[in-house]
């Protein structure tokens, strides 16, 4: 009997977390979170790529482009130490959070397309603001929990996810521009996949708040797969909170993806970045994604192909891409025969 019980809960749970079909797609042109020309391009990259044709090749997903978010120049001055384009930095999210929490709301996905990892701030917040039980994975070769106090280029897209958390407001000075954005969401909600470049102080904090973060060296031991489901089972052990993932494409090595402006060797390979995701999708609870840090103006035309390529793949398996292929309506109606009248 008590067989049939779990048997029972599991299905019904199941059930419950069917993964959506439905999926809007927003890009980002935005590149003040950090110093390097070419990011703002990459959501234009990306669909001239197929992206949004080869997201519509799999099987019932249903795809709107709500296109991109207005960057629009902002005058507003905020003087803010160590902290560079915080008005820009701050005017884009507010706009993006807006846009997230829109197409969370029409019970779609949220694919984002960056831009700089400082659109983090903006896609959490407006994840938040439709389901505050909602976890974080982290998928990065940086922590991005730096303040301006702690970073040694002042850029923010290595702020994200300190400037999210309400753990760490107090460790902020007053932010001009950035009244809209109140932290709400809580440090005990969010895990780290694919770590090998963290500051002194980044670590200190992972230690102290117990985040389950595996780096590299865990992947290398547990398996890619073990790893992130340790990090859901720690975040979420009933598996029943929505899933929020905000991918860098430097998670994955330089070799993969070597269009990227902080490449870090020794990171993920393609394979282990698309069985992460269709580990995150099989759970039913995926309700956000992004996408950030491709920058098609660094490297050789081979380099920006290969970028894109994998942030493609990482997409699609995010969304039920299966690599066995799929079978063709009315073929295979039962297991062994084949139908062909």
């Amino acid at each position: 009997m008590n067989c049939v019980k779990v048997l029972v809960r599991n299905m019904s749970r199941s059930q419950r977390w069917a993964p959506l079909q439905r999926v809007g797609v927003v890009g980002v042109p935005f590149e003040k979170g950090q110093k390097k020309y070419g990011v703002s391009v990459a959501p234009a990259a990306m669909r001239s790529a197929g992206l949004i044709d080869q997201l519509k090749e799999i099987e019932g997903l249903d795809v709107v482009d709500y296109g991109d978010v207005e960057v629009a120049p902002c005058e507003e001055k905020a003087n803010v130490d160590n902290m560079a384009c915080l008005p820009q930095v701050s005017a884009c999210n507010m706009t993006l959070s807006k846009t997230v929490s829109r197409i969370i709301s029409d019970n779609r996905v949220a694919i984002t397309i960056g831009g700089d990892h400082s659109i983090g701030v903006g896609t959490v917040d407006g994840h938040y603001k439709v389901n505050e039980d909602m976890i974080l994975i982290w998928v990065d070769a940086h922590s991005d929990i730096n303040t301006n106090k702690t970073s040694s280029s002042g850029s923010v897209h290595g702020m994200p996810v300190a400037l999210l958390v309400k753990e760490l407001a107090d460790y902020w000075p007053y932010l001009p521009t950035m009244d809209w954005q109140v932290p709400k969401f809580s440090i005990k909600s969010l895990g780290y996949i694919g770590l090998r470049s963290v500051d002194n102080y980044e670590r200190l904090l992972i230690e102290k708040y117990e985040i389950p973060a595996f780096a590299m060296e865990d992947i290398d031991q547990h398996g890619i797969q073990q790893s992130i489901k340790h990090v859901l089972r720690t975040l979420d052990p009933e598996s029943k909170r929505p899933i929020h993932v905000s991918f860098d494409i430097d998670s994955l090595d330089a070799l993969e993806a070597p269009s990227t402006g902080t490449p870090v060797r020794g990171g993920l390979t393609l394979r282990e970045g698309i069985c992460l995701m269709e580990t995150i999708h099989s759970t039913g609870r995926l309700r956000a994604i992004d996408l950030v840090e491709i920058n098609p103006a660094l490297g050789s035309d081979a380099d920006r192909r290969r970028t894109i390529e994998a942030g493609l793949c990482i997409l699609k398996a995010a969304l039920g891409f299966s690599r066995r292929g799929t079978a063709p309506r009315g073929v295979l109606d039962l297991p062994g025969k084949i139908n062909v009248n």
